[in-house]
């Protein structure tokens, strides 16, 4: 028997043999990573108080990708962080372009969301300098904030990965598809019997009615191949908040999605992950009755199984080497929600007093209105750039928010691609958002609280979707690869394929 014929012919058939030919030359993929681990020591970002890291678990990461079809470049760089900053944004694309020449607006730069990661957030330094001294103590002083040095670390390292992804660039085969993961993300907010919705009600609530969202369990998948067919790096889109909580300094449950696609593919493989519109979507489930894992047995959980969808979905899909790339992008202007002057006296008092004698939920969010108050006396519009890069017949559509997931679900609705990958924390940050209906009299929860991080008005989402879409719908889809067919069917005996095995066409021996 010849082994190559029982596979379908040489792994190097169709068009990764023309890869190894060069006459794909065109179209071309390179990976890159880059190191942006903090110290012990440094600020853990995610709430709305001072956290310290104590421990180290795992590295976190700048993982970068670059795809150019020989007119056109883009560059897509995902970044283990609780969100990149709108200023490193535009400072990043800036010195990618002066250093490797692609547009800036070519250029996508996420965030994973990990809950685990560096000091990039809350407050950013400066951004209180307008105000008095004791809205700038309250930021500064008893806020979750960024660390300038470490800022410009992520930047330089953003830079590094994307413009190294670039020089490392090789023609390559391209596969797509999606798989599904339905048993680590769960939305977080649920309708009560009061007739509101409230955000985490605890295990065994009997006041739960119904979960007040969806989940997208779609594992969205692009690998590249070199000539001989090894995966020199993917893309995973999904939609799971990064929270499972590993003991220390982490990518979170990412680390361990790495983990499991380079188990099979080996361990230079570059994954570049995806957060996707998970603004409600955490790995913790409300309605069941088993007690939460441990945080690192939580990551594996969560990472493994997304990995191995994605392992699946990268051994099935077929290969192709046409793959048009583009981008477009649009930044529109959205007014922040207001409070009202006596709510802002209120918080005012409320935050004059010792946060023992206030109630400590009470005076935190009382502080959030008073810096929110301060952002608005000197910004009351925030910029949101929506963005929709192509890598041909996928369409990333990104938004600098915590997108709810239902408006994911309405951009893969709209099929202006074969593939869409709903893309959020991307380009900015501008907290929660929120549909409109958890912002109207049936609504509420955490992430409808309004605070300096999350304070968009209602209709953000939907003009964010509207925008993402009328991009796409500018854009032509390139054609999914296919599988190579089989030859045409002969009667003539002989190996496998289209022809009748010779071993195969007997009946039974039984004497």
């Amino acid at each position: 028997m010849k082994r190559r014929t029982f596979l379908g012919g040489s792994i190097l058939a169709g068009p990764l043999a023309e890869i190894a030919a060069g006459s794909a030359a065109h179209n071309k993929a390179g990976f890159a990573e880059a190191d942006i681990t903090p110290q012990v020591g440094m600020e853990m970002p995610g709430d709305y108080v001072k956290l310290f890291h104590r421990a180290f678990h795992d590295p976190c990461k700048v993982r970068a990708a670059v795809f150019g079809d020989g007119e056109h470049r883009v560059a897509i760089a995902s970044v283990d962080a609780l969100i990149v900053p709108r200023s490193v944004v535009i400072a990043a694309r800036q010195r990618i372009s002066d250093r490797c020449g692609i547009a800036g607006n070519a250029i996508l730069i996420s965030a994973t969301h990990s809950h685990s990661s560096g000091p990039v957030g809350m407050v950013q330094p400066g951004e209180y300098d307008h105000s008095t001294e004791l809205v700038k103590s309250l930021a500064y002083e008893k806020s979750s904030m960024a660390d300038a040095a470490y800022l410009k670390h992520v930047e330089s390292q953003i830079v590094d990965a994307v413009c190294r992804a670039d020089s490392a660039a090789i023609s390559a085969g391209f596969s797509f598809g999606v798989g599904r993961e339905d048993k680590v993300a769960f939305n977080r907010r649920f309708v009560m019997k009061n007739g509101l919705e409230h955000t985490h009600p605890g295990k065994g609530n009997p006041d739960i009615v119904k979960a007040a969202g969806p989940t997208d369990p779609d594992v969205g998948v692009i690998g590249c191949r070199d000539g001989k067919g090894n995966l020199v790096g993917c893309i995973v889109n999904f939609c799971c908040h990064a929270t499972t909580g590993p003991d220390g300094i982490s990518a979170n449950w990412i680390y361990y999605l790495e983990k499991t696609i380079r188990g099979m593919f080996g361990p230079e493989t570059v994954v570049v992950f995806l957060q996707g519109f998970s603004g409600d979507v955490t790995q913790v489930d409300n309605l069941s009755r088993n007690a939460n894992p441990e945080g690192a047995l939580w990551a594996k959980f969560v990472g493994g199984r997304v990995g191995a969808e994605a392992v699946k979905v990268l051994l099935t899909s077929p290969v192709g080497n046409t793959v048009p790339v583009s981008a477009l992008s649009d930044v529109l202007l959205i007014p922040r929600r207001r409070p009202s002057a006596r709510r802002v006296a209120d918080c005012m008092r409320i935050v004059r007093q010792d946060p023992g004698q206030a109630g400590m939920v009470d005076w935190l969010f009382a502080k959030e209105i008073v810096l929110l108050q301060a952002l608005i006396e000197k910004q009351p519009d925030v910029e949101v750039e929506v963005q929709a890069v192509q890598v041909g017949p996928a369409v990333f559509l990104t938004a600098p928010g915590e997108m709810f997931c239902q408006f994911g679900l309405d951009l893969k609705a709209a099929r202006t691609f074969p593939i869409t990958f709903p893309v959020g924390l991307a380009n900015g940050s501008v907290g929660y958002v929120p549909t409109e209906h958890a912002l109207g009299p049936h609504g509420g929860g955490y992430e409808t609280r309004l605070t300096s991080y999350s304070n968009l008005v209602p209709q953000a989402g939907s003009r964010i979707v509207a925008a993402a879409l009328a991009l796409a719908r500018q854009l032509k889809p390139g054609p999914l690869p296919e599988h190579s067919q089989a030859p045409p069917f002969t009667s003539t005996p002989g190996d496998f394929g289209s022809r009748p095995w010779a071993y195969g066409n007997v009946p039974p021996e039984l004497s």
